[in-house]
Protein backbone atom coordinates (compact mmCIF):
# COMPACT_ATOMS: atom_id res chain seq x y z
CA UNK A 1 0.00 0.00 0.00
CA UNK A 2 1.73 3.24 -1.08
CA UNK A 3 1.66 6.74 1.41
CA UNK A 4 -1.57 8.96 1.09
CA UNK A 5 -1.59 11.34 -1.09
CA UNK A 6 -0.19 14.59 -0.84
CA UNK A 7 -1.29 18.40 -1.96
CA UNK A 8 2.81 18.57 -2.89
CA UNK A 9 2.17 15.16 -5.48
CA UNK A 10 1.85 15.58 -9.36
CA UNK A 11 -1.43 13.18 -9.27
CA UNK A 12 -2.39 12.40 -12.96
CA UNK A 13 -5.83 9.89 -13.50
CA UNK A 14 -7.66 9.20 -17.18
CA UNK A 15 -10.00 12.74 -16.04
CA UNK A 16 -6.60 14.81 -15.62
CA UNK A 17 -3.76 16.09 -13.57
CA UNK A 18 -4.19 17.68 -9.65
CA UNK A 19 -0.98 19.55 -8.00
CA UNK A 20 -1.20 22.37 -5.58
CA UNK A 21 -4.48 22.77 -5.66
CA UNK A 22 -5.29 23.61 -9.22
CA UNK A 23 -6.89 20.45 -11.75
CA UNK A 24 -5.66 20.95 -15.47
CA UNK A 25 -5.56 18.94 -18.37
CA UNK A 26 -3.49 15.94 -19.86
CA UNK A 27 -2.71 13.80 -21.88
CA UNK A 28 -1.80 10.01 -21.18
CA UNK A 29 -0.07 7.38 -23.76
CA UNK A 30 -2.16 5.88 -26.91
CA UNK A 31 -2.34 2.32 -24.92
CA UNK A 32 -3.95 3.88 -21.46
CA UNK A 33 -3.07 3.07 -17.78
CA UNK A 34 -1.26 -0.44 -17.28
CA UNK A 35 0.42 -1.71 -14.25
CA UNK A 36 2.76 -3.95 -16.72
CA UNK A 37 4.18 -1.62 -18.89
CA UNK A 38 6.43 -2.79 -22.30
CA UNK A 39 8.85 -0.78 -24.47
CA UNK A 40 6.81 0.46 -27.48
CA UNK A 41 3.04 -0.40 -26.08
CA UNK A 42 2.44 3.58 -25.40
CA UNK A 43 0.91 3.02 -21.65
CA UNK A 44 1.73 5.34 -19.22
CA UNK A 45 2.77 3.27 -16.16
CA UNK A 46 -0.11 3.27 -12.68
CA UNK A 47 2.27 4.02 -9.90
CA UNK A 48 4.43 6.48 -7.89
CA UNK A 49 7.41 7.67 -9.65
CA UNK A 50 10.26 10.03 -8.58
CA UNK A 51 10.96 13.62 -10.41
CA UNK A 52 14.72 12.87 -10.88
CA UNK A 53 15.52 15.73 -13.09
CA UNK A 54 14.46 18.74 -15.68
CA UNK A 55 15.64 19.36 -19.26
CA UNK A 56 14.63 22.68 -21.16
CA UNK A 57 15.97 23.76 -24.87
CA UNK A 58 17.92 27.07 -23.93
CA UNK A 59 17.41 28.39 -27.47
CA UNK A 60 13.92 28.45 -26.93
CA UNK A 61 13.28 29.36 -23.22
CA UNK A 62 15.07 30.29 -19.53
CA UNK A 63 15.22 27.49 -17.38
CA UNK A 64 12.10 27.30 -15.66
CA UNK A 65 13.85 26.40 -12.34
CA UNK A 66 17.12 26.34 -10.71
CA UNK A 67 18.12 23.04 -11.16
CA UNK A 68 17.12 22.74 -14.72
CA UNK A 69 19.60 21.53 -17.21
CA UNK A 70 20.02 22.73 -20.90
CA UNK A 71 19.46 19.80 -23.67
CA UNK A 72 22.51 20.32 -26.09
CA UNK A 73 22.58 19.71 -29.79
CA UNK A 74 23.40 15.49 -29.22
CA UNK A 75 21.55 15.05 -26.45
CA UNK A 76 19.44 11.83 -26.87
CA UNK A 77 17.96 9.34 -24.97
CA UNK A 78 18.16 5.65 -25.45
CA UNK A 79 15.52 3.21 -26.15
CA UNK A 80 17.12 0.18 -27.51
CA UNK A 81 16.23 -2.75 -25.32
CA UNK A 82 19.76 -4.01 -26.63
CA UNK A 83 22.05 -1.24 -25.51
CA UNK A 84 24.12 -1.44 -22.33
CA UNK A 85 22.74 2.08 -21.63
CA UNK A 86 18.86 1.46 -22.50
CA UNK A 87 16.36 4.08 -20.62
CA UNK A 88 19.22 6.62 -20.11
CA UNK A 89 20.52 10.23 -21.72
CA UNK A 90 23.11 9.43 -23.90
CA UNK A 91 24.97 11.63 -26.44
CA UNK A 92 25.29 11.29 -30.03
CA UNK A 93 26.57 9.41 -32.12
CA UNK A 94 24.92 6.59 -30.46
CA UNK A 95 24.81 3.35 -31.98
CA UNK A 96 21.77 2.17 -30.27
CA UNK A 97 18.29 2.92 -31.37
CA UNK A 98 17.04 6.41 -29.52
CA UNK A 99 15.19 9.21 -29.43
CA UNK A 100 16.13 13.10 -30.17
CA UNK A 101 15.51 15.50 -26.93
CA UNK A 102 16.27 18.56 -29.34
CA UNK A 103 13.59 17.94 -31.05
CA UNK A 104 12.60 20.41 -33.94
CA UNK A 105 8.53 20.38 -32.66
CA UNK A 106 8.28 22.18 -28.72
CA UNK A 107 6.99 18.47 -27.63
CA UNK A 108 10.82 18.42 -25.46
CA UNK A 109 10.93 22.07 -25.11
CA UNK A 110 10.84 21.24 -21.34
CA UNK A 111 11.27 17.86 -19.93
CA UNK A 112 10.69 16.39 -16.46
CA UNK A 113 12.59 13.13 -15.85
CA UNK A 114 11.05 10.37 -13.72
CA UNK A 115 12.70 7.39 -12.23
CA UNK A 116 10.69 4.65 -14.20
CA UNK A 117 12.35 2.07 -14.91
CA UNK A 118 15.98 3.42 -13.75
CA UNK A 119 16.99 1.64 -10.52
CA UNK A 120 18.33 -0.27 -12.60
CA UNK A 121 16.41 -0.29 -16.32
CA UNK A 122 15.09 -3.19 -17.02
CA UNK A 123 15.25 -3.72 -21.07
CA UNK A 124 11.89 -3.94 -22.69
CA UNK A 125 10.21 -2.64 -19.55
CA UNK A 126 9.87 0.96 -20.88
CA UNK A 127 11.78 3.71 -21.24
CA UNK A 128 11.29 7.67 -21.06
CA UNK A 129 8.39 8.05 -19.14
CA UNK A 130 8.40 11.86 -19.27
CA UNK A 131 6.14 15.25 -18.48
CA UNK A 132 6.82 17.51 -21.47
CA UNK A 133 4.16 19.66 -23.60
CA UNK A 134 1.63 18.12 -25.92
CA UNK A 135 0.95 18.31 -29.29
CA UNK A 136 -2.83 19.31 -28.65
CA UNK A 137 -5.06 18.73 -26.28
CA UNK A 138 -6.81 15.00 -26.19
CA UNK A 139 -3.92 13.88 -28.70
CA UNK A 140 -1.97 10.79 -26.66
CA UNK A 141 1.48 10.37 -25.89
CA UNK A 142 3.47 7.28 -26.60
CA UNK A 143 3.34 6.79 -22.97
CA UNK A 144 4.68 10.22 -21.15
CA UNK A 145 2.17 12.41 -19.18
CA UNK A 146 1.93 15.72 -21.70
CA UNK A 147 0.39 19.34 -20.59
CA UNK A 148 -0.39 22.40 -22.48
CA UNK A 149 3.00 24.26 -22.00
CA UNK A 150 1.73 26.85 -19.81
CA UNK A 151 0.51 24.23 -17.67
CA UNK A 152 4.07 22.95 -18.02
CA UNK A 153 5.76 25.90 -17.10
CA UNK A 154 3.29 26.62 -13.87
CA UNK A 155 4.08 22.95 -12.48
CA UNK A 156 7.90 23.16 -12.90
CA UNK A 157 8.28 26.38 -11.35
CA UNK A 158 6.76 24.54 -8.45
CA UNK A 159 8.31 20.90 -9.33
CA UNK A 160 11.49 19.82 -6.99
CA UNK A 161 13.63 16.76 -7.67
CA UNK A 162 12.46 13.93 -5.58
CA UNK A 163 8.63 15.08 -5.54
CA UNK A 164 6.23 12.50 -6.27
CA UNK A 165 4.11 12.09 -9.39
CA UNK A 166 1.50 9.67 -8.66
CA UNK A 167 -0.34 7.77 -12.13
CA UNK A 168 -3.82 6.17 -10.59
CA UNK A 169 -6.40 4.18 -12.53
CA UNK A 170 -8.91 6.53 -11.59
CA UNK A 171 -9.47 10.43 -9.32
CA UNK A 172 -8.67 9.87 -5.56
CA UNK A 173 -9.29 12.15 -3.15
CA UNK A 174 -6.12 14.19 -1.38
CA UNK A 175 -4.97 12.21 2.17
Amino acid sequence: MSAPLSPRDLVVTPTGCRFHGRVMPCVIGRGGLVRDKREGDGATPIGTHRITGMLYRPDRLRPPADWAQPIGPGDLWSDDVADPAYNQAVTAPHPFRHERLRRADPLYDLVLLTDWNSAPPVPGRGSAIFLHTWRRPGFPTEGCVAFARPDLLWISARLRPGDLLRVLPRPQATG
